[in-house]
């Protein structure tokens, strides 16, 4: 009986050495599975990290293209400024002249001779290349007095208020922008 219990002892053990082995291999696979969801979670750690430094560099990348095309776009602008009022020095002095020809004909407007038609045509020669590289007279006379164009240098009681009465002197845009405010006489 006691070689059957030995028996019976050894078969039992077998038996619970195997669950042993099962619990010890149970206990290792956790534990590789513990450090392995360790390890992907750290590495998942990390690539949202990197996700994000990818998300900050492309959001810089757009910024930064973004700030170039401004760049390029004020650059253009500002060339087009600078060739649209390169000249707007000379022909601010070349309306002068404009001012003298207009004085030197209206003084001799009784005399119709040939020499007052050369100064007439001279006078609109000059006067055209002028509109065509960009000026334009302001037209002042009988029109709303606004101070964007006139400058009111005399003011005359009247009927309609606010009206240009008389220019003294012409005024000038050059592409949209005034060079010289005409000098007018307003009512009040």
């Amino acid at each position: 009986m006691e070689n059957n219990n030995l028996n019976e002892n050894k078969e039992i053990n077998p038996e619970i050495e195997t669950d042993e082995i099962k619990e010890k291999d149970n206990s290792e696979v956790e534990n590789a599975c513990d450090e392995t969801q360790k390890e992907m979670d750290e590495q998942q750690k990390q690539l949202e990290e990197l996700q994000g430094q990818v998300d900050q560099m492309k959001d810089l990348a757009q910024r930064t293209q973004a700030e170039f095309m401004n760049y390029k776009k004020r650059v253009a602008k500002e060339m087009q400024d600078i060739s649209t009022f390169a000249n707007e020095n000379i022909i601010t002095q070349l309306l002068l002249v404009l001012d003298n020809f207009d004085r030197a004909i209206e003084s001799e407007k009784d005399n119709d001779t040939p020499f007052l038609q050369g100064v007439i045509m001279i006078k609109k020669q000059l006067e055209d290349t002028l509109f065509k590289n960009g000026l334009e007279e302001i037209d002042a006379l009988g029109q709303e007095f606004d101070p964007n164009f006139h400058h009111a240098v005399m003011q005359e009681e009247a009927e309609e208020k606010n009206k240009v009465l008389e220019v003294f002197q012409k005024g000038y845009k050059l592409k949209e922008k005034v060079i010289r405010p005409s000098m007018v006489k307003v009512s009040q």
